[in-house]
């Protein structure tokens, strides 16, 4: 358990977890380029957080759960159930506090990140997403070994450690004079989504956050819509595993209904074409979720009427066979 459990988060919580992960994470920079400017037709500024300990964001929010965890439930372990980014971060950040994870992931999560994940100490159990829920599938090994349950997304302190990419953007923004009016932001479950939003919401309320998922799983932009959650038909079929959910977050949603703008969906070819000039400008590489937000800022339409954009570029673990994919395209 952790010493104060929240049901929601504020920006007061996501200082206190910067205060208790700063040490630990890299403040990702803030990047630019000319040929992307000319492709977007306004002035884009990607926050790399490929560039993140474990290759992504994610592991912001397993350090700020796991170092919110009391001395007795952080000794017991911890679990997390996961198709990649938050099993890495969670593995790592156990390892980091001296502490053991347990991993639930799917059967067709990418090799690379189950085999990183195993590296850094996990054990494994797969599932088979679309025919056993991870959900029952973790609560139930959590309860019979007495383990933390670290939720990718669905947890306050996850929320407030993802909501340190805000606090970093608050100085960045001054740091690079940045004029831009709207953050465009790769959503699965709504966690990093929801934690900017936050951040941003208390340091730079004029500025909109708006989330950018997968053509087919744009379980959040329905949501948004509707104003109530809604699901996604499949679990199965995107290139953009690391952000395909059932559908948005118990905790997250309100957070979104309250301060995010509307959202947009993108096609698997042009979150692709995104990854091969992400590299070819930045020599960034992104995976196919993390690079949907900037598949948005180039080839989206109804964008915000902004002259700069705020991009949030959110993991960088893409398995060979998709990235020499993208980079083929011409």
């Amino acid at each position: 358990m952790y010493f104060q459990p929240i049901m929601t988060v504020n920006f007061s919580d996501i200082e206190a977890a910067h205060q208790r992960i700063k040490h630990l994470i890299v403040k990702t920079p803030l990047l630019n380029s000319p040929r992307l400017d000319e492709i977007a037709g306004r002035k884009l500024w990607i926050k790399a957080e490929p560039l993140q300990v474990t290759g992504s964001f994610k592991f912001r929010g397993a350090c700020s759960a796991i170092s919110a965890l009391t001395a007795d439930a952080r000794e017991r372990g911890v679990l997390a159930y996961s198709s990649g980014n938050h099993a890495q971060g969670v593995a790592l950040a156990a390892r980091l506090f001296g502490t053991s994870a347990t991993i639930v992931m799917p059967h067709d999560a990418p090799s690379n990140k189950v085999a990183n994940t195993q590296a850094l100490g996990a054990e494994v159990i797969r599932y088979h997403r679309g025919k056993e829920s991870r959900e029952t599938i973790g609560s139930t090994v959590a309860t019979e070994r007495r383990l933390s349950l670290i939720k990718p997304y669905d947890d306050s302190m996850v929320i407030a450690g993802q909501g340190t990419v805000g606090i970093e953007l608050a100085h960045q923004i001054t740091e690079h004079d940045v004029s831009a009016s709207a953050v465009l932001c790769c959503c699965g479950g709504g966690g990093l989504s929801a934690g900017i939003a936050t951040a941003l919401a208390a340091t730079h309320p004029r500025l909109s956050v708006h989330t950018v998922e997968p053509e087919g799983f744009d379980d959040t932009l329905r949501s948004l819509r509707l104003g109530y959650r809604v699901r996604n038909a499949s679990e199965q079929g995107s290139i953009c595993d690391a952000i395909v959910t059932p559908t948005p977050g118990e905790l997250t949603f309100p957070i979104l209904k309250r301060l995010a703008g509307a959202g947009f969906a993108v096609s698997d070819q042009q979150v692709l074409h995104a990854m091969k000039l992400a590299f070819d400008t930045l020599k960034l590489v992104t995976e196919p979720g993390g690079a949907v937000a900037l598949a948005a800022a180039l080839f989206g339409a109804h964008l915000p009427d902004a002259d700069e954009l705020l991009v949030i570029a959110s993991g960088g673990n893409v398995d060979g066979s998709t990235f020499r994919k993208a980079l083929a395209i011409g």
